[in-house]
């Protein structure tokens, strides 16, 4: 739906009166309001404001860590999307040559877990704005990287985002620069050649959970190197694939203390580093049955996202 389909109401002893949405007065504004929100409305960990690139001679308007630990570059504009595109890419040059840097600002920040498990097959850039044109959203498509366009209008005390397109882009390009702690993972077997490798019937129900997964609105899967990621703006669920166990490890966004755990079913994983989704519980599916018992955890976590 266009963001100018967007329209929202005050409801008052039965009446709607529309609620005019607007941009917001100042683009600093929306900046600061989204730097320190940033983990609840996009999902990613602020790390930094204004952050100057050296000899590119720019400054990036946020740099964050996202929950599957890839690098964010963040541009705002407030209103249409003028040479936000060109702007962010130019930054993510600057943030391929730098990844020493990058993880100096992650540990400074985050600690260095945090900095050590950067994931840099597949940078990401945000750019948010008041509104996109047409040309935008085709450009991504060629493009070929990891980029999403999130529209923000502004009702008076309400702020909404809606993620008006999103490409998953392509990994190999961005491993040619790779950290140390990156080249130290570059002989790690990928998700995806577990999932090659997995007997035909644990195939099967990773092509069935895949399924119920994408099947819930604009949910979009993007391979990492360890997990397939799912999400709207922010993550709803990862995947890993145990071909040994014959098992699809799944992370969800739903609070443990919500929900009653079962042992070798589901575990409370908020206080534990683990790949992919930060927190929440972790969900074992072995056969269809478990699927279908994780049914209405996976619905709480989209709607979460």
């Amino acid at each position: 739906m266009p963001v100018s389909d967007l329209r929202a109401f005050r409801v008052h002893d039965g009446t709607a009166t529309e609620m005019q949405g607007s941009a917001v007065a100042l683009e600093r504004q929306l900046q600061t309001l989204i730097e320190a929100n940033m983990e609840t409305m996009l999902g990613i960990r602020f790390l930094a404001s204004e952050y100057a690139t050296g000899r590119h001679r720019g400054r990036i308007d946020s740099l964050g860590l996202d929950e599957n630990g890839t690098p964010v570059i963040i541009e705002y504009k407030r209103t249409r999307d003028k040479e936000l595109l060109p702007q962010a890419l130019s930054y993510l040059a600057w943030l391929e040559d730098n990844h020493h840097e990058f993880e100096r600002l992650a540990a400074d920040q985050l600690g260095h877990e945090a900095a050590g498990a950067v994931d840099w097959s597949n940078p990401r850039i945000v750019c948010i704005a008041r509104d996109f044109t047409p040309h935008s959203a085709v450009a991504l498509e060629v493009i070929g990287r990891r980029i999403d366009l999130v529209a923000y209008r502004s009702f008076e005390d309400v702020l909404t985002l809606r993620l008006v397109a999103s490409v998953a882009g392509t990994a190999a390009l961005a491993q040619r620069r790779p950290s140390l702690a990156s080249a130290a993972r570059t002989s790690v077997k990928s998700v995806q050649e577990f999932l090659d490798e997995s007997p035909s019937g644990l195939r099967a129900l990773f092509s069935a959970l895949d399924a119920v997964l994408l099947a819930q609105g604009d949910v979009r899967r993007e391979a990492q190197l360890h997990y397939f990621s799912y999400r709207r703006i922010k993550s709803v669920a990862t995947i890993r694939v145990q071909p040994r166990n014959r098992a699809l490890v799944v992370n969800l966004r739903v609070p443990p203390d919500e929900v009653e755990l079962e042992d070798g079913f589901t575990r409370d994983v908020s206080g534990v580093g683990c790949l992919g989704l930060r927190g929440g519980i972790e969900v074992r599916i072995r056969s269809q049955e478990d699927l279908e018992r994780a049914g209405a955890l996976i619905q709480r976590s989209v709607a979460a996202g």
